[in-house]
This record gives structure tokens, sequence and C-alpha cells, in this order.
């Protein structure tokens, strides 16, 4: 005798309800699951991971993305396994959020130089930014804003820092598969003119005298700058065990003045407190 057929089951959907503004409450995948937030930045190292096109495509089967305002309007709630953080603390709300994002997330990533070293947004760190407010704003006692621009792990303990403007999206693709795989991601910590050897640049330094950051930034873009036959601007920030000091002496062997050199130094990652003790200790000279 044949069973009659039960009731239609209605816990086929597996999705989460949602909130008024789009969130769901809660993330249903067994997967691990990826946020990204962004706070003072351009957004371009977020784009960097859309980017990534095909290799997204393996990396979207091994983890889930749940968060993510700049891809998405359906985004979950915490915890989130990795989080991916863009850009500087610049405000008081910035301050507070990141120590929210930092107590959802298992693992606290920053990505690009806003978020490593302050960014060119840290350029004010050295100015009155009340004068700017008040040049800039009609109203400025309507403006609440931080003194300073500062990176993310000043603020919170970061896990591991990806640097770049943009950042490189391999390295991104790559630093997502160790996490996966429970391995140290392979990311370079040599200087810019490791990179130039490899892709057989004629130093530009050397060649034509041209101040160039790349003894003393971190590889990772591929040494793009000097393979059009321009300096290093120092985009992927200070690497490991830079020597600046010996870099100033050669931008001033080359003719470089002191507010040239201060300028080289505080560009994209002028908070990073090796660029940062360099161009001070220039002024002081």
């Amino acid at each position: 005798m044949k069973s009659k057929p039960g009731p239609k089951d209605k816990t086929t959907n597996h999705q989460p309800p949602t909130t008024s503004h789009g969130e769901r409450s809660e993330a249903p995948s067994p997967r691990p699951t990826v946020a990204v937030f962004k706070f003072a930045s351009c957004d371009g190292c977020q784009l960097s991971l859309l980017d990534a096109e095909d290799e997204l495509l393996g990396v979207a089967q091994a983890l889930d993305i749940v968060y993510f305002p700049e891809a998405t309007s359906i985004m979950l709630k915490g915890p989130y396994d990795i989080g991916l953080v863009e850009g500087s603390i610049t405000t008081h709300h910035d301050a507070e959020r990141i120590q929210q994002v930092r107590r959802q997330c298992r693992t606290l990533v920053t990505i690009g130089a806003c978020a490593t070293s302050g960014g060119i947004q840290a350029l004010r760190n050295w100015k009155d930014v009340g004068a700017f407010v008040r040049m800039v704003y009609a109203n400025p006692d309507f403006i609440r804003t931080l003194k300073m621009s500062t990176p993310v792990a000043e603020h919170v303990p970061v896990d591991f820092e990806l640097r770049g403007c943009p950042i490189n999206k391999h390295q991104l693709i790559e630093l997502i598969g160790a996490m996966l795989a429970g391995r140290k991601p392979n990311i370079p910590t040599y200087s810019v003119c490791l990179e130039c050897k490899r892709r057989a640049n004629v130093c530009v330094a050397v060649a034509r005298g041209d101040a160039c950051m790349g003894p003393v930034t971190q590889a990772g873009c591929g040494a793009i700058c000097p393979s059009f036959d321009r300096g290093c601007y120092g985009c992927f920030g200070p690497m490991e065990s830079t020597n600046t000091a010996s870099l100033t002496e050669q931008f001033r062997i080359l003719g470089r003045s002191d507010d040239d050199i201060v300028r080289a130094f505080r560009s994209y990652s002028a908070w990073a407190w090796q660029f940062r003790q360099a161009g001070e200790e220039c002024e002081k000279s």
C-alpha cells in the first residue's frame, strides 16, 4: 500500500529572512565566510577583488562573500571568518566602527595603503585639519573629524597587512587561498628593485639620475613605473629592513632638495613609520 504524500515541506528554502535594510539575520553556509568593509578610501582595493574575474569564480566555490556593500545589497550579519578592511581611520565614527568590525571577524586583514599606512589622506597629519575644514566648508561647525588619518593597526589588532595602492589582485587571491589552506601566504617582502631586475629594466636611478623609491619599497606592483622609464613612487610602502637613510643620501647626491625628499616619502604610505621617520629626519637636517 502506497503511503499518502505528506504536506509540502516548507523548510526547503534555506535562505534566511532579510531585514528591512536587506541584511540577513544569519549565514546559512558551512563554508568560510568573508566580509569586506570600507573606511576612508577610494574603493580601488575592493574593486581589485571584483577585478579578479576568473580567479574569483574559483574562490567563490571555496568560501562565501556574505558582506560586501560594493558588490551586493544583500548582506549577512557576523561573525565572519575573514574580514577584509579597506581605508584609513579618519573620523570618530570610524574609530568606533573598526572596534565592532574587529569583534565580528576571526581573522582581520587590512588591504591597501590607506588601511595599512594611512594613505594619501595621512598628509593631513602634518597640517592643521581645522584650517582645511574652515577653508572647504561653509559651516565648519557641523564637521566632526579626527586630526589625523591613521592605519587600522593603530586601533585594533590586525592579522595580516596587504600593501599597495591599489593592491595586487593576484596577491589577494594568494592570501585568501593561503588562509583557506591554513598556510603562510607567499607575499614578497623584498624591494621593487628585484622586480626591475626580473623584467630586465635599466635602472632609472643609475642610468638617468631619476629619484626612485624602488630600493626601499616593497615589491608587488611588478615594477610598473620603472618599466615606463619613471622612478618608483612607493605605492606598496616600505620593504622589510628598509634603509631609508641610504636612499636619502643618494637623493641628495642626485641634487634633490630636502623638500623634494620629504615629498618622496610622504605619498601613498606617508604614515608608515619607516617613511614617516625618514621624512621627519630630513626636515630636521
